[in-house]
C-alpha cells in the first residue's frame, strides 16, 4: 500500500472536494490490507474483552465489524442510518475543523479509508480507518452517544475563537477519544483513542500512574492534553446518560466558567477533584 492516502482516492490534492468526502474504493483493497486489518482487529478485540462498556461490544456486532476484513462503509451505513441517523463518510485524511465540526453536526463521521502499513503496525502518527471506524463507530449506535457527537459538531461551529475551540476540543478528547466510564461491573473504556491502542487500554485501567478524575465539563476545558503519549488523566462519566450537556446555553455558560479560571496542566489534580479508584476488577478483569 502507497504511504499517501490520497492516492487510494484516485484525485490529486486540487481535485479534493468541499468537504473532503471521497469514495472509499473498497475494492482498492489488497489482500494484505485484510490480513492487517484482521490482525489489528483480533488482538484489540481480545485485550478489550472486561474493559471496555458493553455498549461497545453490541455495537461492532450489530454494524458486522468483525475480524475478517475491512469492513464497507456501504454496510455498515445501512445499519447505522436506521439506528441513529448517522453514516460514515470516507476522507483522504485529517479534515479543517470547520468540515470536521459540519460532518459532525449533520451525523457524518469522517473516517480515514486508508490503512496502517504492516511495519506502522503498533502505532501511526495520523488515525487510520482501524482507528476510526473500529475505535469510534460502534458507539455510535447507542443514542446519547450517538446525540452528543452531533451536538458536539453543532457546538463547534458556533465558535470561531482558537481558545474557544481549543476549550471544545477538551471535551472531545476527554470523552469521545479518551474517556473512562463506570459500569455495574467496573471502571471500563469507552473512548476510541484507547480502544484502538493496546498499550493506553492497559495503562488507562490497570496503571496506578494516571488520574482518574470525575468528569466536569468546565474542569475538562481547562485540561491541557498531549497528543504523543499516554494520557496523565482520564476524566470518569457515571454513565451515557451524563455526556455533557453542549446545547448553546449550558456550554457557553460552562465555557465563561472556564474562561475565567486558570489553565491546567494534563496531570495537574486540584482540591475539587473526586478521584476514582481503580480495584482488582480492572487489574484481573473478565476472561
Amino acid at each position: 500500500m502507497t504511504s499517501d492516502p490520497l492516492s487510494r482516492s484516485g484525485l490529486k490534492p486540487d481535485q479534493v472536494p468541499a468537504d473532503f468526502v471521497v469514495d472509499q474504493g473498497f475494492d482498492r483493497y489488497t489482500a494484505a490490507d485484510h490480513e492487517t486489518w484482521s490482525r489489528l482487529h483480533r488482538r484489540q478485540f481480545e485485550l478489550l474483552r472486561g474493559r471496555i462498556c458493553d455498549e461497545f461490544f453490541a455495537g461492532l456486532a450489530a454494524l458486522g465489524i468483525a475480524a475478517d476484513g475491512i469492513p464497507d462503509f456501504r454496510q455498515i451505513n445501512r445499519v447505522l442510518k436506521a439506528a441513529t441517523g448517522w453514516e460514515v463518510v470516507a476522507v483522504p485524511g485529517l479534515v479543517p475543523d470547520r468540515v470536521f465540526f459540519t460532518h459532525l453536526a449533520e451525523r457524518r463521521f469522517p473516517a480515514g479509508f486508508w490503512i496502517r502499513r504492516p511495519e506502522e503496525f503498533d502505532y501511526i502518527e495520523e488515525p487510520d480507518i482501524f482507528h476510526d471506524v473500529f475505535g469510534h463507530v460502534p458507539l455510535l449506535m447507542n443514542p446519547a452517544y450517538a446525540d452528543f457527537v452531533a451536538a458536539y459538531g453543532a457546538a463547534g461551529l458556533r465558535y470561531a475563537e482558537p481558545a474557544d475551540l481549543t476549550r471544545l476540543a477538551r471535551l472531545y478528547w476527554y470523552s469521545v477519544e479518551f474517556g473512562l466510564i463506570e459500569t455495574a461491573a467496573g471502571l471500563r473504556i469507552f473512548g476510541a483513542g484507547i480502544a484502538s491502542s493496546p498499550g493506553e487500554t492497559l495503562f488507562a485501567l490497570e496503571s496506578d500512574k494516571p488520574n482518574r478524575i470525575r468528569f466536569d465539563p468546565v474542569r475538562v476545558m481547562r485540561t491541557r492534553y498531549k497528543i504523543d503519549d499516554f494520557q496523565q488523566s482520564y476524566f470518569v462519566l457515571p454513565g451515557f446518560d451524563a455526556m455533557p450537556d453542549l446545547a448553546a446555553e449550558p456550554l457557553e455558560r460552562a465555557m465563561e466558567k472556564a474562561k475565567a479560571l486558570p489553565e491546567l496542566e494534563a496531570d495537574a489534580v486540584i482540591a475539587e477533584d473526586r478521584q476514582i479508584a481503580i480495584d482488582d476488577r480492572q487489574r484481573r478483569p473478565a476472561a
